[in-house]
């Protein structure tokens, strides 16, 4: 072979190999993402402390309340309940990254109604002792912990339809999974679901995280990427990506009623998805706001919250 084939045939070489290790370290940076959200630190005990003291002491149009905590299915469930009879209780489910703490203050938009959350798969907890903590399953396992906590709320006392789901971000994709496999059961629909802005997959959310706010010079890769990163992050988290996947698993028709908050220039959950999601109930509301999911309360405002309680106070009718 001519030098000059020599050459071309090593710069050749080196090229392939570079892509293959460039996609090989996209793809399992993304797929650690996805298990371990690197921008996740439990909050100290004392500033958790701190926030639940304000929450029950009320205030912002919000009457307060006085926390209790418990087991319920392996889970640490921790519940405000009012000074007054409550219409219901509201679950609430924190995002991608965040945990019962961060997703805490969502109460306030429900003054009339009990509220409840935790951490899936007590999360916080291993990593405040230094444990390994649990990998994030992308709604794989957690709704499975959502199904547990609403049986818990009926065998206390608590009526279905009393039950109000909120999720924004990856709590609306775990919601809508618990949901489905809720009504499923045949227990009859819950009382409500508010959720805005649900990631449609690992492998969707993949791909968009690789192509970022914008497309970047190697978005072309990106289908491939977060199909290998969703794979990769399912065999890290011992779940199946397909578990994951709304349009397919999420068939309906609910009959849970619904309010979503559709963010129209969202790229990490693009609002087309949305609209699909929502054709999947009998009874929703639709808010399409022009922005990314989870600004869509700055945005609008006192009209976020005004537009949570007409529904949940039109779902509960009248009584306690």
């Amino acid at each position: 072979m001519r030098p000059l084939g020599r050459s071309l045939l090593a710069l050749g070489t080196l090229g392939v190999l570079g892509t293959g290790g460039f996609l090989t370290w996209k793809a399992r940076a993304v797929a650690r993402e996805l298990v371990d959200p690197p921008f996740y630190r439990p909050q100290p005990l004392a500033r958790v402390e701190g926030t639940y003291a304000d929450l029950a002491r009320g205030g912002e149009g919000d009457p307060g309340g006085r926390w209790e905590a418990e087991e319920a299915g392996g889970l640490q469930l921790w519940t405000l309940r009012r000074s007054s009879p409550a219409r219901g209780l509201v679950l609430l489910l924190h995002g991608f990254g965040d945990d019962r703490w961060g997703t805490s203050p969502a109460l306030r938009w429900f003054p009339e109604w009990d509220a409840a959350i935790f951490t899936y798969r007590r999360r916080d907890d291993a990593l405040r002792t230094g444990a390994p903590a649990p990998p994030v399953t992308f709604g794989a396992r957690e709704c499975e912990e959502v199904v547990r906590v609403v049986h818990h709320l009926e065998s206390r006392g608590l009526p279905r339809r009393r039950i109000l789901l909120m999720g924004r971000s990856l709590g609306a994709s775990v919601g809508l999974l618990a949901l489905q496999s809720l009504e499923a059961e045949g227990g009859g629909p819950l009382g409500g679901f508010i959720w805005e802005g649900a990631p449609l997959s690992s492998r969707d959310f993949a791909e968009r995280l690789v192509r970022g706010p914008r497309d970047r010079a190697w978005h072309l890769a990106a289908p491939f990427i977060g199909s290998w990163a969703a794979e990769w992050a399912g065999r890290m988290g011992a779940y199946d990506p397909a578990e994951t996947d709304l349009i397919r698993r999420v068939e309906g028709p609910l009959a849970t009623p619904a309010l979503c908050f559709i963010a129209t220039e969202d790229r990490l959950a693009p609002a087309a998805g949305q609209r699909i999601l929502a054709s999947r109930f009998r009874r929703i509301r639709p808010v399409e706001v022009p922005t990314w999911h989870l600004n869509c309360a700055p945005v609008l405002g006192e009209g976020y919250a005004a537009a949570i309680r007409e529904a949940a106070a039109a779902w509960a009718g009248p009584g306690t």
